[in-house]
């Protein structure tokens, strides 16, 4: 067995995942939680304006890795990984940003700093942990990993087949688009606009009509769930692998982009650091519906909350 230590820092938030993998004499592997969590940190803040990272963000996210620092010390793991993604890519500051991770994680395990990804491994690592807990009978399988700066559109089986990453996610949409509150029916109609726009690379790219199953990951899709089960309280264990057909999920996303944003606030399972931008991660989720719609006999959405922090964990197993 082996203690590892994964850390993912998106555009909008900072996680962790401490886990034991067992390997087994098949070559399987089990991974079983030991710690799991989640901090809004909005790194992305503003990078798609400015092309850097802002001042308060880079503090944020230290406070938030050094926290984590400390979990993975008193956990004795013993390999650690931090990937940094699409916010990571587009900063031109993000010397600062490595530099930080360095001085942090450096003396938790010797050599530790985070390492920018590029989309296509981000979508394979997401692909991995998506599909661990799912029936192979089911595929293939379409996941889509709905993050705050880019979306990760991969189709396969067993393994990943094809991928594709594009610059739109919750946090970058709403900062580009919905700046009222709620938004304006001529930002909505921007918004979708421009991620059909964008999306339409990813749908080119990968062979969506023989998916059977659409997995959805990340913070926008659990919410999206959870109150698509009028959850009063987000619950991990309840959201993982539940189920929304597409009439339930519509009309969830239709309703948070009309919202005001106290009334996002005041959702049970809302996190307040997603309330301000799930509109435009909706809107998203609305564009990947009609589209896997139309080309596809899906009808529902699937939703994992397991993805890439359980991909990083089980490669690091490996490693």
């Amino acid at each position: 067995m082996t203690r590892v230590a994964a850390i993912d820092c998106g555009t909008n938030s900072l996680r962790l995942l401490i886990a034991d993998v067992e390997e087994g004499s098949d070559g399987s592997q089990k991974l079983t939680d030991v710690d799991r969590r989640m901090v809004v940190v909005r790194l992305g803040q503003g990078v798609d304006a400015t092309g850097e990272f802002h001042v308060d963000a880079l503090a944020r996210t230290r406070r938030g890795l050094q926290d984590y620092a400390r979990l993975i010390a008193d956990s004795g793991a013993t390999r650690l990984r931090m990937v940094a993604t699409s916010a990571t890519r587009d900063a031109s500051n993000r010397d600062a940003f490595f530099a930080m991770t360095r001085e942090i994680l450096d003396p938790v395990i010797a050599g530790s700093e985070a390492e920018v990804i590029s989309g296509d491994e981000e979508a394979e690592l997401s692909f991995i942990g998506a599909v661990a807990d799912l029936d192979p009978a089911e595929g293939p399988f379409v996941v889509v990993d709905l993050g705050g700066g880019s979306t990760e559109v991969v189709y396969g089986s067993d393994s990943m087949i094809a991928a594709r990453s594009v610059n739109v996610g919750c946090v970058r949409l709403t900062e580009r688009c919905l700046h009222h509150d709620p938004p304006t029916d001529d930002e909505v109609r921007e918004a979708t606009h421009i991620a059909r726009s964008i999306l339409r690379d990813a749908f080119s790219a990968v062979p969506l009509a023989p998916a059977h199953t659409w997995v959805g990951v990340a913070g926008t899709m659990t919410t999206l769930s959870a109150l698509a089960h009028d959850m009063s309280a987000y619950d991990s264990e309840k959201i993982h692998l539940s189920r929304v057909p597409f009439p339930r999920l519509l009309e969830v996303c239709d309703d948070l982009v009309h919202m005001t944003r106290a009334r996002r606030m005041s959702l049970g399972p809302m996190h307040p650091g997603r309330a301000d931008v799930i509109g435009g991660g909706a809107i998203i989720t609305r564009v990947l519906a009609e589209e896997l719609s139309a080309v596809t006999d899906i009808d529902e959405l699937v939703v994992s909350e397991h993805d890439i922090l359980d991909g990083i964990a089980y490669a690091l197993a490996k490693d």
